[in-house]
């Protein structure tokens, strides 16, 4: 810690990382989280968006199986935090604390959690050591072990042995994912495969802005639309390069780019002027024409809402090698994907969905092309997203069957 310390600081200055939140994660116990004697919880962690998403019906579900139960969210990102407090109540979420005796301690003390929930693989030695202590069942949830992951993990087995002793219950996306899990140390007999919440995450009620850019699309012809989300450093110019040529043949066409990183957006945008093309921030756009233009999605929390007003999306961290991020949101829309060949993270999901012809998987220099045959066949590009939806509605479940497991292990507590 004190030698990263100058890497954090500079985090904070630059971008505002982790500033917020601060006395909490430094083991400040907001009084809002104060329980009645009677009242008994459960301590759900998942670290930002994705992870808050991935387990709110899970949350909604144990409320309803557990009903004595009040359950607490943590956090870790800014992002994360705002959704979490909109989903769960501001009452029932706070940052989670860092991974010191000092921070985790107090937060402990105040919520004796009868069972910790960790979604996906969040292996804070601290943490889950004094959780077990104080006599909490502890659960990982929809664990994914990804191929960047792996040979790290696998290369400290030893240490990560003595802490994930300590967990009950691994509840895995894929089998491949429990071999792995079993790989780097946890106890077969506790590895059990659930599925992947995220494919039984809702369509997500729209909110204003997608009714008041559809009318000004229709109104104005601005078509087709690409929407490319969850974009990395290095894939903008790209993108917009693609998108140059996209419009020499639809002139009206419009791009909905949605950078993965708010601190990123000041960067886009001058890139946008640097490349004059025409653009507005979605938080200053006040209805005018979009036709031939791009908007900058320059909020939190819209994206997935958004996917469903594209012909086709993009999903982004894939045309470079970061490993992508999950294709299910416009999938969720039926709308017609396209990746990059970067997709490590989601390998399990982009394999499922390739198997099923229901992805199309390019390199920077095929992104063009493929965007613009997709456009010129309306057949081809409404299949390709017919069968994403198809793909999206036969993997549903993961949330009743990890709901089950995780009933069980209260019975044994």
């Amino acid at each position: 810690m004190v030698v990263s310390l100058p890497y954090w600081i500079f985090q904070m200055m630059r971008h505002g990382k982790y500033r917020s939140g601060f006395g909490e994660r430094m083991g400040r116990v907001p009084e809002r989280l104060r329980l009645d004697h009677e009242e008994e919880a459960i301590w759900v962690h998942a670290v930002s968006v994705g992870e808050v998403l991935a387990v709110a019906e899970l949350v909604k579900d144990l409320r309803r199986r557990l009903p004595r139960f009040r359950i607490f969210v943590s956090t870790t990102t800014d992002t994360g935090q705002a959704l979490a407090r909109k989903q769960f109540g501001e009452e029932n979420v706070f940052y989670f604390p860092m991974d010191f005796g000092f921070a985790i301690r107090p937060y402990l003390r105040t919520l004796r959690p009868r069972m910790v929930v960790i979604a996906e693989t969040e292996f804070w030695p601290n943490f889950i050591r004094l959780a077990r202590a104080s006599g909490a069942r502890i659960a990982v949830v929809n664990a994914r072990i990804s191929d960047r992951s792996w040979p790290r993990y696998r290369r400290f087995r030893r240490l990560l042995q003595k802490v994930l002793i300590d967990i009950d219950l691994f509840l895995a996306q894929t089998p491949e994912d429990a071999a792995r899990l079993q790989d780097i140390g946890a106890k077969t007999e506790r590895v059990h495969v659930t599925g992947n919440l995220k494919f039984d995450i809702p369509v997500p009620t729209p909110p204003e802005i997608v009714r008041n850019l559809r009318e000004s699309m229709q109104a104005t012809g601005a078509r087709p639309v690409l929407v490319c989300g969850s974009t990395v450093d290095g894939e903008e110019p790209l993108l917009l390069k693609a998108f140059e040529h996209l419009l020499v043949q639809h002139p009206a066409a419009v791009m909905i780019l949605a950078p993965r990183h708010p601190e990123r957006f000041p960067a886009v945008a001058a890139l946008l002027e640097q490349m004059s093309i025409r653009f507005w921030r979605r938080s200053e756009w006040n209805g005018e024409h979009l036709n031939g233009g791009v908007l900058l999605l320059d909020t939190i929390g819209e994206l997935a809402a958004v996917y469903g007003l594209g012909d086709v999306a993009f999903v982004g961290g894939s045309l470079v090698p970061r490993g992508g991020h999950s294709i299910l949101e416009p999938a969720q829309h039926g709308v017609a994907t396209v990746v990059g060949n970067h997709t490590e993270n989601f390998r399990d999901v982009v394999r499922l969905f390739q198997s099923r012809d229901a992805v199309r998987i390019v390199g920077p220099a095929e992104l063009p092309l493929v965007l613009m045959a997709l456009l010129a066949n309306d057949g081809e590009r409404r299949a390709l997203g017919q069968r994403a939806a198809e793909t999206m509605r036969s993997q549903v479940g993961a949330t009743e069957r990890t709901s089950t497991e995780l009933e069980k292990l209260m019975v044994q507590a």
